[in-house]
């Protein structure tokens, strides 16, 4: 048996292919694993758990539908759907796990997260973080009506992808130095995460210890799986 890692899906009512891509793989694949981490966007969007998008009740019955059949869901907020709250993870059965969490398992240690983090010589978006993620912004947003949330989301859409093809390269990946540190404060020698888009296993050292990092790719490009057992942590493609 094996335990499955997946990231950013961007699953959206405007891409039902990929949603019918990542519907089989709940039923072909994951049907058999031990667990499911899924580290982050899974939907392109999020504004508030009351959004009555009929897709997001399709996604949450077939998660649950895998949760019911033995195969625990856990889930790490990424930046576009940080706001996944209660109300989804009860619907769908996901376990919302904090931005950095250390797993146990098949005799490793492995550190996932969804990365955006991990992407420090970008500051601005780093900045832009820290405060549309601040507690007191979260609150604020969702109290705001559905429609004029939809309207502040579509137009905060738009503005990161007409910047991120000016960004410098290394602004769209991580910093090895970022890494190294994760691994230090967390003691693991092996990392997992999605956000990057760039698909990649990463050998370095930390304390002098052999290390890898391992980065998801993006579903609607370069999707990836990252299957970890007590015989090896592979990534393969998701051709479904």
């Amino acid at each position: 048996m094996s335990t499955l890692f997946i990231a950013d899906l961007h699953l959206s009512p405007q891409e039902l292919a990929i949603t019918s891509k990542f519907l089989r793989f709940l039923q072909r694949d994951a049907i058999y694993a031990d667990a499911l981490y899924i580290l982050g966007d899974l939907f392109e969007a999020w504004i508030g758990d009351d959004d009555l998008e009929p897709l997001y009740d399709e996604i949450a019955v077939a998660l649950k539908t895998l949760q019911k059949s033995g195969v625990p869901c856990y889930f790490i907020h990424g930046n576009r759907d940080f706001l996944i709250g209660e109300r989804f993870a009860c619907a769908s059965g996901m376990q919302l796990l904090p931005q950095e969490n250390v797993l146990e398992i098949y005799g490793r240690h492995i550190l996932i997260l969804h990365g955006d983090t991990l992407c420090a010589d970008d500051r601005i978006y780093q900045k832009f973080r820290s405060i549309v993620r601040h507690p007191v912004t979260t609150k604020l947003f969702l109290t705001l009506p559905l429609c004029l949330r939809s309207k502040i989301a579509t137009k905060m859409r738009y503005y990161s992808k007409k910047a991120n093809p000016y960004k410098p390269k290394s602004f769209l990946d991580v910093s090895t130095t970022k890494v190294v540190q994760a691994m230090l404060n967390h003691g693991v020698f092996f990392m997992i995460h999605g956000h990057t888009h760039l698909p990649a296993i990463q050998r370095l050292y930390v304390n002098k210890h052999q290390a890898c990092r391992m980065a998801l790719g993006c579903w609607p490009y370069e999707g990836s799986i990252i299957r970890v057992n007590a015989r090896a942590i592979e990534q393969i493609p998701c051709f479904l």
